[in-house]
C-alpha cells in the first residue's frame, strides 16, 4: 500500500492524510506479422533473366520491402477459476530450462503492472518480462479476474484468485513456448503472497517485493511511518493506529466498522472503509493474517525472495526466519517495481516514490537475480 501523504516533509495536519489504493502497477495488444514475401536469391540465376524487358529489370532491381518483424509477444485467453475468462500475454524464451508465470500485485494492477492510480505511464511487469526474456526465460503474465470487469457480484475471493493462478500454471504447461520447460512462479508484492499459496504446483518460485509481514501488520506499519514522517503528535498517532487495529478486528469478525473518534484522520477512516468494502471484504479478511514466512518455509521448491533497498511499500525485514532455506536478495538502488531509484530511502514517501515507477525509469541492476536464475536446474 502506498503512502497516504503527499509528502513526508509537510507539517502534520489531519488533512494531509489522503487515501490511496495499494499501488503495485492496460494490457498491450500486439499485431501478428504478415507473410514473408521476399524473393529467393535463386531468382537471380533464372535463365529467363536476360530476356526480361528493361521495365521488368528495373522492377527487380528495386529493394524488396523489409519483412514484417516477428511478434514480441502474443495474447491469449483461458478459463480461470469457475471458468471465469482471463486474458494474458506470452513471450518466447530461449535456452533456459524454465518458463515463467507472472502474478501481479494488489489493487487494479493489470498484467503489465500498470495501475490507473500511478500518475505516469508504467509497465513494470512488461519490462520485467522483457528482462526475463533476455535471460532466456519466456513468460505468461495475465490480468486478474476483476480487471475490466463491472460485475459487482464477481467472485474475487482468495480461493478464486489462487484458483486463477493455478489455472494459469496449467495453461502454461500446455503452451508451445513452454514445451519441455519447468515452471517458475514469479509473484510481485501481493502476487507473491498468492504465489506462496500455489507455489507447490510450480518447479521454482521468485518472490519480488514480498510483504515481510502479514497484510494487517504491513498496513499498520505503513500508516505509522506516514504519521511519524508527518510529525503527528503521539496521542494523535495512537488514536489513528488504534482505530485501524479496531477496524481490522471488525473485518476479521465480519462486523461493522467502529465509530471513529475526532482525532482519526479522514484518510485513515477512508482507508478502513476501503478495506471493508463488501465486494472485497472476504479477500481482505482471508489475507489479513497470512504469515508469508510460514508459507515460504513450507515451499517444496527452490525459492528466492527479492527486495529493492529503496522500496517504501514493502521492504526486507531486519531478520529472516532461520527456517527459511531459500535465497534472500536485496537489490541496491531499486524501488518497488525494481526500477532504479537513486534518491535516499529516507527522502521518499509513497507519493514521491511514484515518480520512479514510470516507463522512462530504467530497471535497476538485476544481475544478482540473474545469477540465481542461471543456477536453476
Amino acid at each position: 500500500m502506498d503512502s497516504l501523504l503527499p509528502g513526508a516533509d509537510r507539517k502534520w495536519t489531519p488533512a494531509n492524510l489522503r487515501p490511496r489504493r495499494p499501488i503495485e502497477g492496460k494490457g498491450l495488444r500486439f499485431v501478428y506479422p504478415g507473410r514473408r514475401d521476399a524473393c529467393d536469391s535463386g531468382d537471380l540465376m533464372n535463365p529467363a533473366w536476360p530476356c526480361l524487358p528493361l521495365a521488368a529489370l528495373a522492377a527487380f532491381s528495386q529493394t524488396a520491402p523489409a519483412p514484417a518483424p516477428a511478434p514480441v509477444e502474443r495474447d491469449i485467453a483461458f478459463p480461470g477459476f469457475n471458468a471465469v475468462p482471463l486474458k494474458g500475454s506470452v513471450r518466447t524464451g530461449g535456452a533456459h530450462p524454465y518458463f515463467a508465470v507472472m502474478v501481479a500485485g494488489s489493487g487494479p494492477t493489470d498484467r503489465d503492472w500498470s495501475n490507473p492510480l500511478i500518475p505516469v505511464p508504467s509497465h513494470g511487469g512488461r519490462d520485467f518480462a522483457v528482462w526475463l526474456q533476455g535471460q532466456g526465460i519466456g513468460s505468461l503474465r495475465y490480468d486478474k479476474r476483476f480487471i475490466g470487469s463491472k460485475d459487482p457480484k464477481l467472485d474475487i475471493s482468495l480461493d478464486a484468485q489462487v484458483g486463477d493462478l493455478k489455472a494459469a500454471l496449467r495453461v502454461a504447461r500446455m503452451l508451445p513456448e513452454a514445451k519441455g520447460k519447468k515452471l517458475l512462479l514469479v509473484g510481485h508484492s501481493e502476487g507473491a503472497l498468492l504465489s506462496l499459496l500455489a507455489g507447490g504446483e510450480a518447479d521454482a518460485a521468485l518472490l519480488l517485493a514480498m510483504p515481510g509481514l502479514s497484510m494487517g501488520r504491513v498496513i499498520l506499519a505503513q500508516v505509522k511511518g506516514q504519521l511519524d514522517a508527518a510529525g503527528a503528535p503521539a496521542e494523535v498517532a495512537k488514536a489513528n493506529l488504534g482505530y485501524l487495529e479496531e477496524a481490522e478486528a471488525s473485518i476479521r469478525q465480519d462486523k461493522p466498522l467502529p465509530e471513529a473518534g475526532a482525532q482519526v484522520a479522514p484518510g485513515v477512516l477512508r482507508l478502513a472503509r476501503m478495506l471493508a468494502l463488501p465486494e472485497s471484504r472476504g479477500f481482505v479478511r482471508d489475507t489479513l493474517d497470512l504469515d508469508p514466512w510460514a508459507l515460504a518455509q513450507r515451499l517444496p521448491v527452490p525459492c528466492a525472495v527479492v527486495w529493492g533497498d529503496r522500496d517504501v511499500q514493502t521492504w526486507k525485514p531486519d531478520a529472516v526466519p532461520p527456517g527459511f532455506k531459500g535465497v534472500v536478495i536485496e537489490l541496491p538502488e531499486a524501488n518497488h517495481l525494481l526500477k532504479r531509484e537513486t534518491r535516499a530511502r529516507t527522502a521518499l514517501d509513497g507519493a514521491s516514490a511514484l515518480a520512479g515507477y514510470g516507463d522512462k525509469t530504467p530497471m535497476a541492476d538485476l544481475s544478482p537475480v540473474g545469477r540465481w536464475l542461471a543456477g536453476l536446474k
